[in-house]
C-alpha cells in the first residue's frame, strides 16, 4: 500500500524538497484530511479548501519560517497548520486542549502573527518588512488577506503607507467572492508571470529613469501602461497606493503560483498580488453552498449533512425574529451589520426587509458612525455585532452616538465566552468597557424571553443602547409574541431565601438559581446593568449579610463592581463577593467546561459562595 504524500511531511522543508510535479497529489490529499478533520471538529471548511494551492505555493517558494506568512482572519489557515508540524493535532481542532481555529505565535514558529479580527495582516506584515530592514536582514514579509477583509479601513490605512517605502513587502489578495471567470485564464496568466518577472521589472526601472528628464513623455507612458494593465486588471488602484500590481490569476493553478511567487521574491518594493480562488473547493456541498459551510459544526463528510441541534432557538434566532416583528411595528427601524447577517441572525430580516437591511461590510467603525448619521434624521438603527468585534468600534460608539445621546440600539451577541473560536471571539469585556460610557443603557436578559422583552426596552429608549446575549440556546422558555418593554432599570426578585443574597446578570442567572437551592440564597436578575436598580440593592443589602455578584463578563470594571460604587454611594456596608470571568485569556474548549473552570457553574458557584461565608466573623 502507498503511502501517503501527506504523511511525509512534516515541516515545509520536505515540502520544499518535493518535485513541483507532486505537488498536486498533495494538495487533494490535503483537501481530504481538511474534510475528514472539520467533519469530526467543526470550524471553517469552505476557506480553508479555497487556499490549499495558495498555502503550498508559499511554503514551497518562501523560506519559512524565517520568512513571515501572516495570514488575515486565520479563516483559512488550516491546511497551514498541517503542513507546519501540526497534522496530527488536527483531530483535537478547537477542543479544550487542542490547538486553536486561528494562528497562535504561541503555538507555532510558523504562526508569524496571532489573529482572529480581520484586516490586520497588512500592517503587521509592514511592521516586520521594517523591523527586518532596521535589522539589517533579508527575511520577507507576506500579508495574505481575503476580498472580505480589504473592506475594512484598517487595509487601506496600511496599504498607503507600506506604498510610500520600498520594503520589499508582498501583499496577497485571496480573492474568493467569485468563480474563476474567464479573463482569468491564459491571457492573464502569462501577464501576471511576464510583470513579475525581473525583466519587466528591470525595464521598467529603466525607462523610468529615461523619461524622468521628460516629464511630460514620462506622464503618457505611465498612462498608457495604466490603461493597458486597466483592460485587463483591476490593478489601478494598488498603483496607485504605490504597489506593483500583478493579476489577477487563477489560485488553483500550481505551476502559475509557483513561477509568479518566484518571480516576486526577486523584485524590490510593494509587491500586490491578486489570486482568484473558489471557496469550498474540492468539496462538492461546500463549493454549492460556501456560506453554509464557512463555519461548520461536525457533520457527515459523505454526505455534507450536520448533526442535528437543539430544538430550542438560539439568542441569535430570538433576535433575527423580533427584529422583523420590531420592524412590522416600527417603519422608522433599520438593521445594519459589519459583515455578519448569518451570524447575527438578519438572513430573514434582510429578506423581508432589504431597503432597510444594510450590510457595511468588515467596517465596525464605519457601521456606528453610519448609524449615528442615520439616528440624527430619526431613523430608528439596530446595529447587530458581536461583542468582540464592538471593541474595534469604541471610539465610534463614544465619541458619535453615547456623546450626541442617540438613539442607536446595539444587538450585541456572542457576549461572553463563546467555546471553541477562543480568546480571539470571547465577549469577555464589554460590560465594563459599556458601564462607563454616559447615557448608555446596558441590558443583560437571562433568558430567551426576557431577550425579546429587553431589546424591545432597548429601541424604544430614546438614547443609545446595548442588549447583551450569549451564543447559543437558552433555557427553552416560552417566549412572549409581543413587543411590550420593561420599565428601564427594574430588576426581579427570583427567590427569597435565607441571609446571603445572588445578585445574578444575564447568562448567569440560570447557574445562580441552581446554585441558590442548594445554599438557600435570595436570586435577583437584576436585567439591567446601567442603569441598576438601586432600590433592589438596597433591600438585598440591608436584609442579607454577604452579596454575591455574579456574571459573565470580565470582573475589573463589570456588573459587579458597578453594584459595589452603587452600594458605597448609598453609604450601606456589607460584605460583597464578585464572582465573574478572571483576569486572563481564556482558552478555546467546550463552554459548559469553560465556565465550570472559571468556578461559574452551579457547583462552582457553590463552591465559592460557602468558602466566602465560612471567612465571615460570627
Amino acid at each position: 500500500m502507498t503511502t501517503p504524500l501527506l504523511d511525509t511531511i512534516d515541516t515545509p522543508t520536505d515540502l520544499r524538497a518535493l518535485a513541483p510535479s507532486l505537488l498536486p497529489q498533495l494538495a487533494a490529499e490535503l483537501r481530504e484530511l481538511l474534510v475528514a478533520s472539520v467533519a469530526q471538529t467543526g470550524g471553517h471548511l469552505a476557506s480553508n479548501l479555497g487556499t490549499v494551492e495558495l498555502t503550498l505555493a508559499l511554503h514551497y517558494v518562501f523560506d519559512t519560517p524565517r520568512d513571515r506568512i501572516v495570514w488575515d482572519v486565520g479563516h483559512q489557515t488550516y491546511a497551514h497548520k498541517i503542513l507546519t508540524g501540526r497534522r496530527a493535532a488536527m483531530a483535537g481542532l478547537r477542543q479544550g486542549g487542542g490547538i486553536a481555529g486561528f494562528p497562535r505565535r504561541a503555538e507555532s514558529e510558523f504562526d508569524a502573527f496571532g489573529v482572529g479580527h480581520s484586516s490586520t495582516s497588512i500592517s503587521a506584515a509592514l511592521g516586520m518588512a521594517e523591523a527586518f530592514r532596521q535589522l539589517g536582514s533579508d527575511q520577507r514579509a507576506v500579508a495574505v488577506i481575503g476580498d472580505g477583509a480589504m473592506t475594512a479601513g484598517m487595509a487601506f490605512e496600511a496599504l498607503n503607507n507600506a506604498g510610500a517605502t520600498d520594503l520589499p513587502l508582498l501583499v496577497v489578495l485571496n480573492d474568493n467572492d467569485m468563480s474563476i471567470s474567464p479573463n482569468v485564464g491564459a491571457l492573464n496568466n502569462y501577464l501576471a508571470k511576464l510583470m513579475s518577472g525581473r525583466f519587466y521589472a528591470a525595464a521598467r526601472r529603466a525607462s523610468d529613469k529615461v523619461l524622468s528628464v521628460a516629464p511630460p513623455i514620462r506622464e503618457l507612458a505611465k498612462r498608457a501602461e495604466e490603461h493597458m494593465k486597466g483592460m485587463v486588471t483591476p490593478g489601478t488602484l494598488f498603483e496607485e497606493f504605490g504597489f506593483n500590481y500583478i493579476g489577477p490569476i487563477d489560485g488553483h493553478d500550481l505551476d502559475v503560483l509557483l513561477e509568479t511567487l518566484s518571480n516576486i521574491k526577486q523584485l524590490e518594493g510593494p509587491q500586490f498580488l491578486h489570486i482568484v480562488t473558489r471557496k469550498g473547493k474540492g468539496y462538492a456541498p461546500a463549493e454549492a453552498n460556501p456560506c453554509l459551510y464557512h463555519g461548520v459544526s461536525c457533520f457527515d463528510p459523505a454526505t455534507g449533512v450536520a448533526e442535528k441541534s437543539g430544538a430550542r432557538p438560539t439568542y441569535t434566532q430570538v433576535f433575527g425574529d423580533w427584529l422583523c416583528d420590531m420592524a412590522a411595528a416600527d417603519a422608522r427601524l433599520v438593521g445594519i451589520t459589519p459583515a455578519m447577517r448569518e451570524g447575527s441572525g438578519l438572513v430573514r430580516f434582510s429578506e423581508e426587509y432589504p431597503k432597510r437591511y444594510f450590510d457595511v461590510g468588515i467596517a465596525e467603525q464605519h457601521a456606528l458612525t453610519f448609524a449615528a448619521g442615520m439616528a440624527c434624521e430619526g431613523v430608528k438603527p439596530v446595529v447587530a455585532i458581536y461583542s468582540t468585534f464592538l471593541q474595534r468600534a469604541y471610539d465610534q460608539l463614544i465619541h458619535d452616538i453615547a456623546l450626541q445621546d442617540l438613539p442607536v440600539m446595539l444587538a450585541i451577541d456572542r457576549a461572553g465566552l463563546v467555546g471553541a473560536d477562543g480568546p480571539t471571539h470571547a465577549g469577555s469585556f464589554d460590560l465594563s468597557f459599556l458601564s462607563c460610557i454616559p447615557n448608555m443603557l446596558i441590558a443583560a436578559p437571562s433568558d430567551e424571553n426576557e431577550c425579546r422583552r429587553l431589546l424591545s426596552t432597548a429601541f424604544l429608549h430614546d438614547g443609545p443602547s446595548a442588549v447583551r446575549y450569549p451564543r447559543g440556546s437558552g433555557s427553552g422558555v416560552a417566549l412572549d409574541p409581543g413587543l411590550e418593554p420593561f420599565e428601564i432599570g427594574k430588576g426581579k426578585l427570583r427567590r427569597n431565601g435565607g441571609d446571603i443574597a445572588l445578585i445574578a446578570f444575564g447568562s448567569l442567572v440560570a447557574p445562580t438559581l441552581e446554585a441558590a437551592e442548594a445554599l438557600d440564597a435570595s436570586v435577583a436578575d437584576m436585567r439591567f446593568v446601567k442603569p441598576l436598580d438601586v432600590n433592589l440593592l438596597r433591600e438585598l443589602a440591608r436584609s442579607h449579610r454577604l452579596l454575591v455578584t455574579l456574571e459573565e463578563n470580565a470582573i475589573t470594571g463589570g456588573a459587579g463592581v458597578a453594584c459595589a460604587e452603587a452600594l458605597a454611594k448609598l453609604g450601606l456596608s456589607v460584605p460583597v463577593l464578585h464572582l465573574g470571568l478572571p483576569d486572563t485569556f481564556i482558552e478555546h474548549g467546550d463552554p459548559l467546561r469553560m465556565l465550570a473552570a472559571c468556578g461559574l457553574d452551579a457547583a462552582g458557584i457553590e463552591q465559592s459562595v460557602r468558602h466566602r461565608i465560612s471567612l465571615l466573623p460570627e
